[in-house]
């Protein structure tokens, strides 16, 4: 999951539109996905120009990252945009590449296990009720909410599912110790 952690829309704080969360302009790119994580963070709204700035928790020599999963985005805690009603659970994603991959996931008639140890993928590891073939249609459709909700920035288009739940996984993050630079 942290393959889509580069780019999260989100609630904003000031105006409940749409923001966005970055790594902070002018970074060098992480060598691999899982550095996004501990990477510095911005949030900024197009429509209010609320901007906010997160920086990993620094522990001895190491960087305390963010957590990924959940209904909120794990740097500033806001509830993510992209979130609808589904079976009767909360579906979310956060943004469109994420979408897409559970869409290919969720439409796919065989689904063949990669190279990657099973309890490590993303795909493997979603709620049982997103998996199950009796629900795949309406899975599919709320995929498709997402998908348009993206496409809709303003506060009037919130959909009603994105408030803040406080379903975030473990509280603490991962540990970074970061090499020196070559």
């Amino acid at each position: 999951m942290a393959e889509f952690a580069g780019r999260m829309l989100v609630v904003c704080p000031r105006c409940g539109g749409c923001a966005l969360v970055i790594p902070r302009p002018g970074l060098p790119a992480p060598r691999y996905f899982s550095e996004l994580l501990f990477q510095p963070r911005r949030l900024a709204c197009q429509g209010c120009g609320a901007v906010a700035d997160w920086e990993p928790e620094v522990r001895g020599a190491g960087l305390v990252g963010a957590v990924l999963g959940g209904s909120e985005d794990p740097f500033f805690r806001r509830p993510l945009w992209l979130q609808t009603r589904c079976v009767g659970q909360i579906l979310w994603a956060y943004n469109e590449e994420h979408v897409d991959a559970l869409s290919a996931y969720v439409g796919a008639q065989l689904r063949e296990r990669g190279g990657m140890r099973p309890t490590r993928a993303m795909l493997a590891r979603l709620p049982p009720w997103m998996k199950r073939s009796d629900h795949r249609s309406e899975v599919l459709s709320g995929l498709q909410t997402l998908r348009a909700l993206a496409e809709r920035p303003s506060p009037a288009d919130r959909s009603n599912a994105a408030h803040e739940r406080g379903d975030r996984p473990r509280p603490h993050g991962s540990i970074y110790f970061p090499g020196p630079s070559v």
